[in-house]
């Protein structure tokens, strides 16, 4: 019997999109959307040496502790760590990149990423914000001056930055949008790559069915993002959604029909660990050929393209 293929949305168009158009249908795909739970989370603010227990899991400790859905996304870094501690497989022929930047409130006197010293940015742990504002403002800051408060999840962090409770987040996708939209100023592009984690489990036909689709949905919505912008509604809280206009969002994140490559890997590692921010032991025995899935080359040494 032939196992349904759980695909968990990350908060973009794509999924939305193929749908809609039938290209899942179309690969023969048997599939089931299941919810990521992006909208709701805990509110706590910590610093990174007294966050609590809830607070202290993002990303990684989610796949850590083994997530249904066959494939699921979240940012590079994570996916690469959590593939390395055997989690789970990194899907190597594709990844995305996601629009993404630090914000601050208006009137918060921040204006420059100068400003941002010692200022506490609003991440989720061990997450993609979490990397990417490290990332972002190394440029600009010593890193002893780069601070941080995690959040649990990224429409809390939103929220916060709406409510005066934080003077600066770091957003992403959807969340971006709001605060884009909401007269929220932006002090650091923070846009990082996403990768695709795949289940121990997930079959190689499937996989391949899915991101055929995938890629095709990228199509559509880089001929005429306008129309599929109202899938964004899909994706946010109504307390948020009740604040703005999707019809003025962006497209997101794009899909990128390029390899996760072996030097990609190994750099993230690098930088990972010059953060403390990966397991040495599962880093000293990583290697790419075995926690990364790339598709059979033919006998020329090309990966096969994906059917347009």
């Amino acid at each position: 019997m032939r196992v349904v293929f759980r695909i968990q949305p990350h908060v973009r168009l794509h999924e939305w999109v193929a749908e809609e158009h039938g290209f899942f249908a179309a690969e023969g795909l048997e599939y089931v959307f299941e919810p990521a739970g992006f909208a709701g989370g805990s509110s706590s603010v910590a610093r990174e040496d007294e966050a609590p227990s809830e607070v202290r899991s993002g990303a990684l400790e989610d796949m850590a502790a083994g997530r249904s859905a066959e494939v699921s996304s979240a940012c590079h870094w994570a996916v690469n760590a959590a593939a390395t501690e055997h989690h789970g497989r990194m899907y190597g022929d594709a990844y995305s990149v996601c629009p993404a930047g630090i914000y601050v409130a208006p009137g918060a006197g921040v204006r420059e990423p100068r400003d941002l010293a010692g200022v506490e940015v609003g991440v989720g742990y061990h997450s993609g914000s979490h990397y990417s504002a490290l990332q972002g403002l190394e440029p600009f800051l010593p890193r002893s001056e780069i601070a941080l408060a995690f959040v649990g999840r990224p429409f809390d962090r939103v929220r916060l930055l709406l409510d005066g409770r934080l003077t600066a987040v770091n957003a992403w996708g959807a969340g971006a949008y709001v605060l884009e939209q909401r007269g929220c100023p932006k002090i650091v592009d923070t846009t990082f790559v996403m990768g695709f984690f795949l289940s121990p489990d997930a079959d190689t036909q499937d996989i391949g069915r899915y991101f055929r689709a995938l890629l095709r949905a990228q199509q559509e919505i880089d001929l005429e993002p306008q129309r599929y912008t109202h899938y964004w509604a899909r994706e946010m809280p109504v307390d948020l959604l009740d604040l703005v206009d999707v019809r003025r969002f962006g497209p997101g994140e794009r899909v990128v029909p390029q390899p996760y490559t072996r030097d990609m890997f190994e750099r993230s590692h690098a930088w990972m660990q010059t953060w403390d921010l990966l397991d040495p032991a599962a880093a000293v025995g990583a290697r790419y050929d075995d926690v990364v899935l790339r598709a059979p080359t033919t006998p020329a040494g090309h990966v096969p393209s994906a059917p347009g």
